[in-house]
């Protein structure tokens, strides 16, 4: 590990009138795809410039879950997980062969590992293998677990001030994923909680993109915040990057890292079928993609996202703009189910969050609107009891919380069809009892039964609904960020309409077209498709800049 620190006289994030002329690499946007090429570029020694729009750094990475998907990794077989390269890219043609080449596909498994061995062995970023299975068990390749990995609990202590310079979790509390992930849904401990607040400690996304920035600063990376990028104009060899409107730098290489574009309702309504509620940074308006665009950059799957089932409760705000919780936990934990308005279950509340949200999109071909949205998830008093539901405290009703003592009353108060839910749920509770759910099959599988209560038997996913009273909770499908843009290579060069790199111009991260085509292998797919591009754009930016130094003399 690189244990080399340059600190900043006047603080960890550098000003914009103390910023250079030129840089070899600007990198627009600080999250996890663009702080991974920042700190591989400058490892080949690039001079490098990370400017982030918000007055936090991380984007998204920062205020999300930290898990990375990658297949093959050094870490998970020095766990004991066995994987290869062969069992990877088997499991990838069945997720996604129908959308991504022989190529792509190989790329991604070589890839992301490379990326994650790179970041284990030269910088602060601490990842651990997570006992998380792939999203499909059933599929030839999968993997019990090891390939999705979380970040170690993280704080800066000789960079002061970094640790506050990060984008704040939305509403994930302060535990790594593991710990999240042994708690069987129920609430945390407050103390620890509380002694990790005020020791300035990050966990997962947090503990992601603060280590690396830390990393970047190790590496002599120049960060600022509050510097949106306003024009990107090739000029000869160069382009020019005008910030905040005020000043301008110029470099061979941009990479465009900026995020995707769920928050811009106008980008929003001309890409995306149906409503979405999006949970991730605002600063997320599509601005990179379209400087892009308007340097002649092609695209591809914009109407793909990151998707996810969510409760948006009135008071659930972030950074200022309604937002809301990923609801796949809730809807997995026994004593539950999400119906739609016709009083009927629509999925498997245990499927995977991407999976999930793709039937709320679901059109009703007789009426040709959306068929599953709006949906409840509906609950008893035994699971609301135990579980927090959207951070509430079991057992005490929020008032954007729907109760009542009957379930036909409880449809009528939420405009459901109140004889529908009572035979959904008189169908459902016969299953229930014997552990079984015969129309969807919720729990069946090993990664069903990994976000259930490992305490509830026969099936850690079912139970009836039977002791009153009755509350539902709005479900919207959601999104973690938007994974349809710029075109990109192997190389992460953007692409012109006839397939062309654009001179010296990369995207990685959410402004680029996924990985994976608008599937979802595996937890941490968007991190892991973000590391990936991060990583090969820093390593050909500081190939290129490699090739071009000249010779030492005597040679």
């Amino acid at each position: 590990m690189n244990t080399t620190v340059r600190k900043e006289s006047s603080g960890p994030l550098s000003a914009l009138e103390d910023l250079d002329a030129a840089y070899d690499l600007v990198v627009i946007g600080s999250g996890a795809a663009g702080l991974t090429a920042a700190v591989r570029a400058a490892a080949g020694g690039a001079s490098v410039l990370a400017l982030e729009k918000a007055s936090k750094l991380g984007g998204t990475s920062s205020a999300g879950g930290g898990v990375i998907w990658a297949p093959n990794n050094h870490l998970a077989a020095g766990a004991g997980y066995e994987d290869s390269q062969a069992a990877a890219a088997d499991y990838l043609r069945a997720a996604a062969g129908h959308a991504m080449g022989e190529e792509d596909i190989n790329w991604y498994v070589s890839t992301c590992a490379q990326a994650v061995k790179f970041l284990d062995e030269n910088t602060r970023v601490r990842l651990v293998p997570l006992g998380r299975p792939d999203y499909h068990m059933e599929w030839d390749g999968a993997a019990p677990g090891g390939r999705s990995l979380d970040n170690l609990p993280f704080a800066a202590e000789d960079y002061p001030g970094l640790m506050n310079a990060l984008r704040p979790p939305t509403y994930f509390p302060l535990l790594s994923m593991i710990e999240r992930d042994e708690l069987n849904g129920r609430a945390p401990d407050p103390e620890l909680l509380a002694e990790r607040g005020a020791s300035g400690i990050r966990t997962m996304g947090g503990a992601l993109v603060g280590s690396l920035a830390a990393s970047a600063l190790d590496a002599g990376v120049k960060l600022a915040a509050d510097a949106a990028v306003t024009d990107l104009r090739r000029a000869g060899e160069h382009w020019n990057v005008q910030i905040a409107g005020r000043h301008r730098v110029e470099a061979p290489n941009v990479l465009i890292a900026s995020g995707g574009f769920e928050w811009n309702p106008r980008l929003r309504e001309a890409f995306l079928s149906y409503e979405v509620t999006p949970i991730g940074a605002p600063s997320n308006q599509g601005d990179g993609l379209e400087l892009g665009l308007a340097a002649g950059a092609a695209v591809k799957d914009m109407t793909a996202v990151w998707g996810v089932p969510v409760i948006a409760a009135p008071d659930a705000v972030y950074d200022g703009k309604p937002s809301g919780r990923m609801a796949n936990v809730e809807m997995t934990l026994p004593g539950s189910i999400t119906v739609n308005a016709a009083g009927r279950r629509f999925v498997n509340e245990a499927l995977n969050y991407h999976d999930a949200c793709r039937v709320f999109g679901n059109i009703d071909p007789l009426t040709s609107a959306v068929q599953n949205s709006p949906a409840w998830l509906i609950f008893d008093a035994a699971y609301f009891s135990k579980y927090p539901v959207a951070g509430s405290t079991p057992g005490v009703q929020p008032d954007w919380m729907a109760g009542a003592p009957t379930l036909p009353q409880l449809a009528e108060a939420v405009g459901v069809d109140g004889a529908a839910l009572e035979e959904t749920v008189k169908k459902f509770n016969t299953d229930a009892v014997r552990g079984i759910d015969a129309e969807f099959g919720r729990g069946a599988t090993e990664q069903d039964r990994h976000l259930g209560d490992a305490s509830n038997t026969p099936n850690p996913c079912l139970a009836p609904l039977s002791q009153g009273p009755f509350y539902a909770v709005r479900i919207h499908a959601g999104v973690l960020g938007t994974s349809g843009g710029l075109s990109t290579n192997g190389q992460s060069q953007v692409l012109d309409r006839h397939g062309e790199p654009l001179a010296g111009l990369y995207a990685a991260g959410n402004v680029s077209a996924g990985v994976f085509r608008n599937n979802y292998p595996g937890g941490g797919a968007t991190l892991g498709s973000a590391v990936a591009r991060g990583y090969a754009a820093g390593s050909h930016v500081a190939s290129v800049l490699q090739q071009r130094q000249p010779a030492p003399a005597g040679r």
